[in-house]
Parts: C-alpha cells; structure tokens; sequence
C-alpha cells in the first residue's frame, strides 16, 4: 500500500473586509477543510460598510463590530488591509499565490436617479454624505451644509440616516463615534426642514421598522407626516397581512399622522412626503439647486403607481439621492454593468458564456445587489463558501451560516491551482513593490489610540479620519 503524500493548506483570499468577506472566511475557517486564509482590504480598517456606512448615531447596529472582531482576533484569518484589488495586486498576482479568490467589495457607489437637473450644484450622492460623516479616510474633511430646506429622495434606511443626521442637532451625536470634523461641520448647520420623497405608499416604503420608530425619538426634531398621502389598495392590504415587518411600518406611519400639527413645535422638521415622484429638480438664477418638482401617484390596486399629472413644486436648496447603492468593477472580473455585480450563479464567477471560472466566487452586495441585513450576508455567505468546499472536495456539504459542515470526503487535494501558494509569498511581494499594509495587531493599535481619544472626553471611542494618521498609528509593514 502505497504511503499518501501530504497536502498543502488551500489558499483563499476573500477581497473585502467587511461583514461579508469577514462572515465568508469564518465560515470557511469552520469547515473541516485545510485552509489558509487571507483577508484583502483596501482601507487602512476593516469592518467595511459597518464602520463607514452605519451613521454615528445606531449603536446597536455598530454592536455587529463586535462579532466582527472576535473573527478576526482568533488570528484564524489573516488581515492584509490597506492594500487594494487592482492597484497593489491584480487578478494574476491573486491567481499565482492563491488556489481560490473570493471578491465581498460591496456596492458603495449611489445608483444613478435619471431626472432633469439631478446633476446642479446642490445635488449629493447619499452615499457620499454618509463616507464623510462616518469619517471615511478617502472623502473631503469638509461638507457643504448651508442648506435650510433639504430633499431626499429615497424610502429606505439610507433615507432616513440622512435625514436624521442633516436635522439632528450636533451636540446631541456627542455621545457616539462622531469626528471631531463631522462635529464641527453638523454644529453649524442651518437646517429647519428635511423632505423626505416616496413615489409609493405607506405599505411598500423599505424602513426597518426600529429604524423607523427612532426617527421619531430625535430630540428637538418633530416628524410630520400627510394624511392624505395615506391610501392603501388592495395591493397595500396583501403586503400588510403578508409582513408583519410592514404591518408595523404602517403603524408607525399612521400613529404620526393622528398627531396633532398644533403640537409640533420644534426647531427642526422632517417631512414624510408619500405618493410623491421626483421628477425634476429645480435650478435657481444662480445655477445652483432652488426647488424639487414631484408628481402626485395613485395605487393602482395592485400597490404599484401611476402618475395622475398632478405636479408639485417644493422649495429646498440641496437634494440628497438615496435611491440605492450600486457595485464597482473590479480589474480583470467580470462585471454587470447593469445590475452593477459581479456575474454569478449562487456564487460561482460567471464568464461572458456563463460557465463558472474556476477558483474565483463572490459573496455580498456586489454579489447579490445592494439588499439585505446582516443576516442575509451571513446566509449568502454560507452558498458561497458551500459551493467552494464542494468544488474542492468533489462533494456537497451542508453549510450554513450557523454552522458548517463537513468537508472531510472527496478529493480533498483537488483546486490546489497555485504556483506560489506559501503565506509569506504575498507580504514578500508587497514588500518588494514598497506597499505598506496593516495586519490586525496594527489595527488593535489604531483601535486602542481611537478609544483612548474618546475616553479622554469621556466617550466611547472617536474615530481617527486621516489615512495618513491611521497608518502612522498603526505603524504598517514593512
């Protein structure tokens, strides 16, 4: 009987590290499969959209850090941050040093909104806002808030982070992460009305519902809301009986349009404007953004709309677009341009022919679209991640996002395609090529400094912003 040789850990190397690529490689760290993983960011942090995409002010949602961090500190995975896909490695440099490369970069561009006048001055991308007041390291210090009446467009809880930040009084964030920038910049914002703009009704807005209810729990801003813009059809009935998460947006959503205008007298406002579609943003004299236009709709019965020629004119001086994320190309991958994904089946990276390409998969957003909470990537995750192991292996496994299960059977050489696989191949080459990059003992440095900061002025913890003050924190390799 012959003597078996021994087999190599697989390399994997997830691109993206946030919550997805964080969840795919504990996922894939739990199976019984041999493995080496490494986790590629591109910011000198990860944690990705939980970091810089979850407004200062939702505590709980920042919680998911936590779990996040225990992943990484396992030291199971290894964290290879400020080096980016593209610039610093390319598909062939991954493709040499690893068997598998899985891409979880997210969707962090704002989806286009196709009206006139979207692009006057005065005319902000969503996302953008929300990299400068979560402190992104690659976005300006500074944000133009000299707008008294603001529109946003947009029914889901992107919406309402902006609006709740651009009326929430500045010294009532003190208590969060804010920057000190950020701080500075919403302390002198002259806002007294944000209008926030749905095309349908009450019954298919997007809200969570906490998020949804903490909008109204901001102190010193009253949410106003119209009654007439209350109507459901039979469709509306359907998707309330169908949901229960629906059934308590529209709770929500009809307690405030019982409350008593007279009663409302804060300094600050938001507006709930429903069955109202933007159709126009309005320039000034001066060039620069005076007005949005929307036009009434109505049900159609089946809780879709339809114009009824009824235009209104709503004067503001910026527009917010929060109509949805959309997903970046990546060098040398394929890419939807449409859809704004990678193309791929339950994971698997699709060619122009749709076959498979073995050994590159994705998981997240740019794999599924910008929809979801936490627990979908989890879930997400798990397909990815089970379709790798059987494509490994030459079995199917039944992983799920809780637990995963057994790769053990099977050609458990198989998928090995790396020519240069040794962990130390990758850090050589970055060093080689003068690329800084951060492991995750430099990341609990900058995370030390960044709590001592807060505790200093009895916070929790304040974000450092400067890319250059996080590197020089966190003193990378080499």
């Amino acid at each position: 009987m012959s003597t078996p040789t021994s087999v190599r850990p697989l390399r994997v190397a997830i691109v993206g590290a946030g919550p997805a690529g964080i969840y795919a490689a504990d996922i894939l760290a739990k199976t019984d499969l041999d493995v080496s993983i490494d986790l590629i960011e591109r910011l000198p942090a990860p944690f990705g959209l939980v970091r810089y995409g979850v407004a200062p002010d939702h505590p709980r949602i920042k919680a998911i850090i936590l779990a996040l961090h225990k992943v990484l500190e396992k030291g199971e995975v290894r964290l290879l941050a400020d080096v980016d896909f593209g610039r610093d490695l390319d598909l062939s440099d991954l493709r040499r040093l690893y068997d598998a490369v899985i891409f979880a970069t997210g969707s962090i561009k704002d989806a286009p909104l196709d009206i006139p006048g979207v692009d006057l001055p005065g005319c902000y991308g969503a996302a953008d806002f929300v990299s400068w007041y979560d402190g992104h390291p690659d976005v300006p210090r500074t944000w133009p808030l000299t707008a008294k009446q603001v529109a946003v467009f947009g029914v889901g809880n992107v919406a309402l982070d902006v609006a709740r930040v651009l009326s929430r009084h500045a010294d009532d964030m003190l208590h969060t992460d804010i920057p000190d920038n950020v701080y500075q910049g919403l302390k002198v914002n002259p806002v007294t009305d944000v209008h926030i703009f749905g095309r349908r009704g009450p019954a298919q807005v997007k809200f969570s519902p906490l998020e949804l209810r903490e909008l109204g729990q901001v102190p010193g801003v009253d949410v106003v809301v119209y009654p007439e813009d209350y109507e459901f059809d039979e469709g509306s009935m359907a998707a309330i009986e169908a949901s229960n998460q629906t059934k308590q947006v529209v709770k929500t959503l009809t307690d405030w349009a019982l409350i008593d205008p007279a009663t409302q007298t804060a300094s600050r406002r938001i507006h709930l404007h429903l069955l109202h579609s933007p159709v126009e943003v309005v320039a000034g004299d001066d060039g620069r953004v005076m007005a949005v236009r929307t036009e009434r709709t109505a049900l159609q019965g089946d809780g879709s709309v339809a114009g009824t020629g009824e235009f209104h004119e709503w004067p503001v001086q910026a527009v917010y677009r929060a109509v949805g994320y959309f997903g970046s190309a990546l060098p040398g991958v394929p890419f939807d341009e449409r859809a704004g994904v990678i193309p791929n089946r339950e994971g698997r990276v699709l060619d122009a022919s749709g076959q498979h390409i073995p050994g590159l998969y994705t998981t997240g957003w740019i794999k599924r679209g910008p929809v979801g909470l936490i627990g979908h990537t989890k879930s997400d995750a798990a397909e990815t991640i089970r379709h790798l192991v059987e494509d490994v292996t030459g079995v199917a496994t039944d992983i799920s996002a809780g637990a995963a299960g057994s790769a053990v059977a099977g050609n458990r050489d198989g998928g090995r395609t790396a020519t240069a696989p040794d962990p130390s191949a990758v850090t050589d080459l970055l060093t080689k090529r003068g690329v800084t990059y951060l492991q995750w003992p430099d990341f609990e440095r900058l995370e030390a400094h960044e709590i001592a900061l807060g505790e200093a002025v009895g916070r929790e913890r304040i974000k450092v912003v400067s890319r250059e003050e996080m590197l020089t924190i966190a003193n990378p390799h080499p």
